[in-house]
């Protein structure tokens, strides 16, 4: 970057809500606002009206905007957030991968830095529901992981080996500690560390209900060193979305069966249960202040600023008897997985692990191309070297195409190969996320997943990476998952030759490593 660029710059001021998730002494509220259908109706109007309630009253330090939440298109987020930015309150931007290439991303980017839309959630995206005509394409050219590297390289100024001027995103990231099984909760660890390790600013659970998963990923950074603020999610879900969850109807979200019988007990009440839900709701967010957490994410539909100030009110008046509240805001069941031991005492958790579960199984095809993979692909190996000049030998002669198509048909039979020509499989222990991930994510799992199955495909088809992860344990693998990074796809390959992209270095995964 030459000087020129750096002496144009001029830095974005530092918002009252990053300042206030650096402060020691704070504990950061937000508030997460889902636009309407449209951008001329009541709704609109109505959630502009609480983001001046919210303003005035000064608790909460950001709204965050969510972006076509659960795969339906809705208002885009600039649009509402300059708005409410209008009235004085910090806004967070949802930014997904599901809808936009890397070059559309880059473009929006651009354009939110100079309108000073600068915080940001980074996340995979819902997959995309019926729209016009039938069901739209999902995109997800970057997973999140690269979202968050090409931002930090945005805010240096050296992005694409370009001198453009640095833009000033504060990106955050998710992270739902409330996976039910042993393969889920690690790889979505796994991919926190990929995250924060690109560049992620600050961190913001899933929503869940259990104080014990809470203080888990609490623990688990500390033990880890992944130093980010992390906010709580604390959801205020109505009776309705109560059944939808419960049913799984909002991916990666669960609510427990004994909450569930409470919900809908509570249910019965006049209210229909909004006042005890909105109790609840105080009571973690005692416990999430009380655990250390560096702040809370309110959600939840239909809420009013009353409702704000009951909450707030009532979690003040719990702050100094938190751990009194931990056995009620307990709703696991006893075979549910959890990456530590409990602590008996507090009702929280010790800080000593589970021991990993072992899923040693024979696998000839996963066996054998692993054996393949070492002994041809990797350098210094017995059959690096001649692998090389045969295939390169080939790719230069007549039987070029051939051998292109014996690659494919092989690869194809063996791990349904789309033939990207920028193969991944040796990475995710011979599993094509190509094919075998709805969303193509390449740095682990999205956080839609639920009791080991794709959020697209319930039932029917097991997520990949847990998938990944049962064979991992096999070769005592894991290590690779929390500090490996996987590029983004190289669209120019594709339909050629992974073999001899990779003796040729166009792979973008041997420069990497080289």
């Amino acid at each position: 970057m030459t000087e020129d660029c750096k002496d144009k710059h001029e830095p974005a001021p530092i918002s009252g809500f990053q300042r206030s998730l650096f402060d020691a002494e704070e504990f950061t509220v937000t508030f997460e606002l889902v636009p309407s259908r449209g951008g001329r109706n009541r709704e609109h109007d109505r959630t502009l009206d609480l983001a001046c309630e919210l303003a005035n009253d000064g608790r909460i330090q950001a709204v965050s905007i969510t972006d076509n939440a659960g795969g339906h298109p809705t208002l885009s987020p600039e649009v509402l957030g300059l708005e409410i930015m209008e009235v004085g309150l910090d806004v967070i931007s949802h930014f997904s991968c599901k809808d936009k290439n890397r070059n559309e991303m880059e473009s929006q980017l651009f354009g939110w830095d100079r309108r000073g839309l600068h915080n940001l959630l980074v996340i995979s995206g819902d997959y995309p529901k019926k729209g016009y005509s039938g069901h739209p394409k999902p995109v997800f050219d970057l997973d999140s992981v690269h979202v968050v590297d090409m931002l930090n390289m945005m805010n240096k100024g050296n992005y694409v080996n370009q001198c453009s001027h640095p833009t000033s995103f504060f990106k955050g990231v998710a992270v739902s500690p409330f996976k039910l099984t042993e393969a889920e909760q690690f790889m979505q660890y796994c991919k926190l560390h990929r995250k924060i390790a690109a560049g992620a600013d600050f961190v913001i659970t899933q929503l869940g209900f259990e104080a014990r998963k809470y203080h888990e990923v609490l623990l688990y950074m500390q033990q880890n060193n992944l130093q980010a603020p992390i906010l709580g999610s604390v959801f205020i879900p109505s009776l309705t979305l109560v059944d939808i969850i419960y049913k799984g109807g909002v991916p990666g979200c669960v609510i427990p069966e004994r909450l569930y019988e409470i919900l809908k007990k509570e249910g019965r009440a006049p209210d229909k249960g909004k006042k005890s839900r909105l109790h609840r709701a105080a009571l973690i967010l005692a416990v999430l202040k009380g655990m250390g957490y560096s702040g809370a994410h309110i959600g939840g539909p239909g809420l009013t600023m009353a409702n704000f100030d009951y909450m707030l009110s009532t979690a003040d008046q719990y702050k100094t008897d938190w751990q009194e509240l931990i056995k009620e805001l307990s709703f696991r069941s006893a075979d549910s997985y959890y990456y530590y031991r409990k602590d008996e005492t507090s009702g929280l958790n010790l800080p000593e692990l589970h021991q990993v579960g072992n899923y040693d199984k024979f696998r000839p095809i996963y066996s054998l191309a692993r054996f393949i993979h070492n002994m041809a692909f990797e350098p210094g190996e017995a059959l690096y070297n001649q692998s090389q000049k045969t295939c390169l030998a080939l790719h230069r002669s007549f039987l070029k195409r051939p051998f292109a198509t014996f690659e494919h048909i092989s690869k194809f039979l063996l791990f349904d190969c789309r033939n990207c020509g920028d193969c991944t499989l040796s990475t995710h222990e011979y599993l094509c996320p190509q094919s075998g991930c709805a969303k193509y994510m390449l740095n682990g799992p999205c956080g839609g997943s639920r009791d080991g199955w794709c959020e697209v495909y319930p039932g029917k088809k097991r997520c990949l990476f847990v998938k990944t992860y049962e064979r991992a344990t096999t070769d005592n693998s894991q290590k690779k998952f929390k500090t490996g990074f996987e590029p983004p796809r190289n669209w120019e390959l594709v339909n050629t030759s992974s073999w001899e992209n990779f003796y040729l270095g166009r792979d973008k995964r041997k420069k990497e490593d080289s």
